[in-house]
């Protein structure tokens, strides 16, 4: 009985922890100040299982960094024409094309890599494509967001500086002192004349998933606290949370696609780890590589969009990554539960 309650919670625990967050907002928003030592530790014990040496570049990096930019520019501005030729309100029209943009152009979350390696992904290539996404992400936009909104009054330099910081030491740190650690590790068995690779051991396997966890749970919290006080009307938020269904489900099913059309060469040892059912884990090229891609271009930064819509954009603008965070998370939830079902996708 223990064991099915386990098994259950497992695959739908990302849900639970969505309706948990959202039903306790007011007591687990308090725990915002620990976001970032729990995404520390997060990220720490799931870069323990890459070898760094195991993280290349592949094709369907640079397809799906391309695809990630060019529909972010393209949609902002196709959908202000599309809405000046309905005779749209000039407002409304920025508020709709800025959300659309945002979710694109939003890079890979850090977390990526743990959902995709309980689905049979990579984590070395998509490890690889996280750090390429964000850094794209840190030069383009400063960029361009000032074209869509030049009332921003920050500079390339400074914004591009700005976004490395909030970026670079939850990416970086994680992955230099698990860097380190293998290092010294290794470096230690040598001299012992016992050379011994480094691995993780496999009670720890499961760890960052349960972290992830209860992230979602304090980051549902701040957000459901947004969305309750938040100044808007209820035909804006639904509008807003179609945008990020639509986009979501987009990116994700894009993903697939390009990693099954354009499957990486190599993907490191070990690199689905602890899958959530071994019987639906993908092992032919194109099928890992279409796991790993999927949640490449569909699973987001959110947190990062928020700030920068709120540096850069108009403030209704931050619901959309507010919402994004939801439907991902349920998106991911429900293939978790596909997967512990034995359903391949």
């Amino acid at each position: 009985m223990m064991n099915k309650l386990l098994q259950w919670l497992n695959a739908h625990a990302l849900t639970v922890a969505i309706i948990v967050g959202a039903l306790g907002y007011g007591v687990f928003r308090i725990g915002k100040p620990l976001l970032p030592p729990l995404i520390f530790m997060m990220l720490f014990f799931t870069f323990c299982k890459v070898n760094p040496l195991d993280l290349r570049l592949h094709k369907w990096h640079w397809i799906a960094l391309a695809c990630q930019l060019l529909l972010a520019v393209s949609s902002y501005f196709l959908t202000l024409k599309i809405g000046k030729i309905w005779h749209g309100n000039d407002e409304a029209l920025r508020v709709i094309g800025q959300s659309v943009m945002l979710c694109f152009i939003m890079p890979t979350a850090t977390a990526a890599p743990i959902i995709a390696g309980k689905l049979g992904g990579s984590i070395q290539n998509l490890t690889t494509f996280t750090l390429l996404s964000n850094f794209a992400t840190a030069i383009v936009v400063p960029l361009f967001f000032p074209i869509v909104n030049p009332m921003a009054d920050m500079s390339f330099f400074q914004a591009f500086l700005i976004i490395l910081r909030k970026v670079g030491p939850l990416l970086m740190g994680p992955f230099v002192a698990a860097w380190f650690l293998r290092l010294v590790y290794e470096a230690y068995w040598r001299q012992k004349g016992e050379p011994k690779v480094f691995a993780l051991n496999r009670k720890w396997a499961q760890l960052p998933f349960y972290i992830w966890t209860c992230t979602i749970i304090i980051l549902t919290g701040d957000m459901t606290d947004t969305l309750v006080h938040g100044e808007y009307s209820w035909w804006t938020l639904v509008l807003i949370l179609a945008i990020a269904c639509i986009t979501c489900a987009l990116q994700f099913v894009l993903g697939w696609y390009i990693g099954q059309g354009a499957p990486a060469t190599s993907h490191g040892m070990d690199y689905q780890d602890v899958v959530i059912n071994p019987a639906t884990a993908p092992t032919t090229p194109s099928g890992i590589s279409r796991v790993t891609a999927g949640q490449a271009l569909g699973q987001k930064n959110t947190t990062l969009a928020i700030w920068m819509a709120q540096t850069y954009l108009m403030p209704l603008v931050g619901l959309a990554p507010a919402l994004y965070m939801i439907v991902q998370n349920f998106f991911n939830s429900w293939q978790l539960s596909q997967a512990a079902k034995g359903i391949k996708r």
